[in-house]
């Protein structure tokens, strides 16, 4: 029925946003004296931004064209290396570029589509080839497809090491890092020649019990069933995947944007300020893409949603020891020849500092010498993967942690 509800508002709102856009076609036609009266420029600011900002349920272009590399600027060629019911795993081809690195960029299944990590994804592709799992919105995926869980998102990152092949290295973003760990340890106790040169874990919620966030808090606030009763959906007709159980990306966003709310309203009023003014437009166009990107959500299955609600962020089972995968244990004592970095923010509120550092210790039998720690100062949740400290201070000691493993 919520998601019925959600429907039928958002079908309303597109009506409402087509009435903004033709408000504004509207005022274009004013001659010069009329258009510049402040009144005017106020009302235009008023509809762009009802007309352009709202909730899309399309993942947006990658629009990665090209990068800056040792050997100059090249082109940047998007190829789908393997193609699978809930993910993609693509490529971006460095179009003449020498040889580098090989880096598997994991994304996380968390409400938004992967194109969040565009900046990280381009960032990396100067100094490597760079691969990325690219999530489906679980919505327009049949129902035929059938389930998907915590141990399937693991297996997929397992397939993708044997597909990219040895010398691969894994960066995980936020939620994935529980998953990114367990695959490199069971790659590693098999001896697979796939298992990762080098993992680079950044402020994902390896232990929430150490400095646990408001994030973490509602995950023990209500018991696992009262989630699955509130939160879960089933995708209505009219959606590829109509009758699927999800957790609605609508929801997670609403959960997200509540937890800033104040910082949002400012946001959207310093655009609203700059777009009804006369000076260049530069800081209102980054506010309202970073919103194009922030409001695409995705819907997740409700297994993995769940699943990963109860071992990871309610019964702890990787940082307990007791993870397992398809009746196997994962035992990170088994990583004994990767490189381990681990990324936090000082000021992250979504992932406490200290719960990606934790893996460390779960690595019992890795060299401390193959070990790194890092926190940046002044960074936020987004901080650690975009924005100036990520290009200026973090992805130099990520290059550095990847070359060092080569």
């Amino acid at each position: 029925m919520l998601y019925r509800t959600y429907q039928a508002q958002s079908d309303l709102h597109a009506t409402l946003r087509l009435a903004a856009a033709g408000a504004r076609a509207a005022l274009s036609w004013l001659p010069p004296p009329l258009a510049g009266l402040a009144p005017v420029r106020a009302l235009d600011a008023g509809w762009r931004i009802a007309a352009d900002t709202a909730i899309r349920h399309e993942r947006p272009d990658w629009g990665i064209r090209q990068v800056e590399t040792p050997q100059g600027r090249v082109a940047i060629v998007e190829q789908v290396d393997c193609q699978r019911p809930f993910v993609t795993l693509r490529r971006f081809v460095r179009v003449g570029a020498a040889p580098a690195p090989k880096v598997l960029l994991v994304a996380p299944m968390a409400g938004h589509f992967a194109t969040l990590l565009r900046e990280t994804a381009q960032t990396l592709l100067s100094d490597h080839e760079v691969w990325v799992t690219d999530w489906h919105n679980a919505r327009d995926v049949p129902l035929s497809e059938g389930r998907f869980d915590l141990d399937d998102y693991i297996a997929e990152l397992i397939g993708f090491a044997r597909i990219i092949g040895p010398g691969l290295h894994i960066v995980a973003v936020c939620q994935p890092c529980v998953a990114a760990l367990a695959a490199t340890a069971l790659l590693a106790e098999d001896g697979d020649p796939a298992t990762p040169r080098s993992l680079s874990l950044m402020a994902g919620p390896v232990d929430t019990r150490i400095a646990p966030t408001e994030v973490n808090a509602i995950a023990h606030r209500y018991p696992l069933w009262m989630f699955e009763q509130r939160v879960v959906q089933t995708v209505p007709y009219g959606h590829a995947g109509s009758g699927r159980k999800v957790y609605p990306g609508f929801l997670q966003i609403a959960g997200f944007m509540n937890m800033n709310a104040g910082r949002h309203r400012e946001s959207l009023m310093r655009r609203f300020t700059l777009l009804r003014g006369l000076d260049p437009q530069d800081e209102a166009e980054s506010i309202r893409a970073f919103y194009d990107e922030y409001l695409a959500v995705c819907d997740l299955p409700a297994e993995f949603y769940l699943d990963t609600m109860r071992r990871v962020f309610i019964e702890w089972h990787l940082a307990r020891g007791c993870l397992q995968w398809r009746g196997r244990r994962v035992d990170c004592g088994a990583i004994t020849s990767t490189r381990l970095l681990t990324v936090e923010g000082a000021k992250d509120d979504i992932c406490g500092l200290g719960q990606t550092a934790a893996a460390h210790a779960l690595c019992s039998r890795l060299d401390p010498a193959l070990q790194e720690a890092y926190v940046q100062d002044g960074a936020g949740h987004y901080g650690v993967f975009s924005g100036r400290r990520w290009q200026q201070e973090i992805y130099p000691k990520l290059a550095a942690s990847i070359a060092a493993a080569e």
